[in-house]
C-alpha cells in the first residue's frame, strides 16, 4: 500500500459538483494499493499515518518551527482519498500502465481497511467516493507532503 499524506489546513473532495468529504487542520491522504496488500499493511499505515510527527503546535513559535506534534496530538482529521494511480508505471511509452495496481474489489477492501483503523485510532475521517471521478480542493501548509510505503515500515 502506498500514501501521499499532505498536511492541510482544509480540503474537501466532490464528485459531480456536490462536496461528498471535507476537512479542517490534518491530512489529505491519496491512498493506493497494490495486489499483494493485505489488511495488515493497512492498518501499520494507519498507525503510522495517525502518530508520525509532522504537525507543529497551534503557535508554531512555540516549537520553533519544528514538527513534534502527531494528527492525534493535535486532533486533526484524514481526507482519504482513494487512488490507484499512485502505481502507474510510466516506464514504457507515453500512456501509463496501472497494472500495479490492486483490482477493485481488493482495492475497496484495504482501502476501507485503512479507514477502518484511522477511526479506531480516534482520527476524524471523511472520504471520498471509491472508483468516482473526484475534485480535491486542498490548501497544504508547509508546503508538507510524505509518501509512505507499507513495504517500507
Amino acid at each position: 500500500m502506498r500514501i501521499v499524506a499532505q498536511r492541510v489546513s482544509r480540503a474537501a473532495v466532490s464528485v459531480g459538483g456536490r462536496v461528498i468529504g471535507r476537512i479542517g487542520r490534518g491530512l489529505c491522504v491519496l491512498a493506493g494499493v497494490a495486489p499483494e496488500d493485505t489488511e495488515a499493511d493497512a492498518r501499520k499505515l494507519a498507525q503510522k499515518t495517525a502518530n508520525l510527527r509532522i504537525f507543529g503546535s497551534s503557535s508554531d513559535i512555540e516549537d520553533n518551527g519544528r514538527m513534534n506534534h502527531s494528527l492525534l496530538d493535535i486532533s486533526g482529521a484524514v481526507l482519504a482519498v482513494s487512488q490507484f494511480t499512485l502505481f502507474a508505471d510510466c516506464k514504457k511509452g507515453r500512456r501509463p500502465s496501472f497494472a500495479g495496481a490492486a483490482p477493485p474489489e481488493l482495492g475497496m477492501e484495504i482501502y476501507g481497511c485503512f479507514v477502518r483503523c484511522l477511526e479506531e485510532l480516534g482520527v476524524e475521517v471523511a472520504c471520498g467516493e471509491f472508483g468516482a471521478v473526484m475534485k480535491l480542493e486542498m490548501t497544504n501548509e508547509g508546503p508538507v507532503t510524505i509518501i509512505m510505503d507499507s513495504g517500507d515500515l
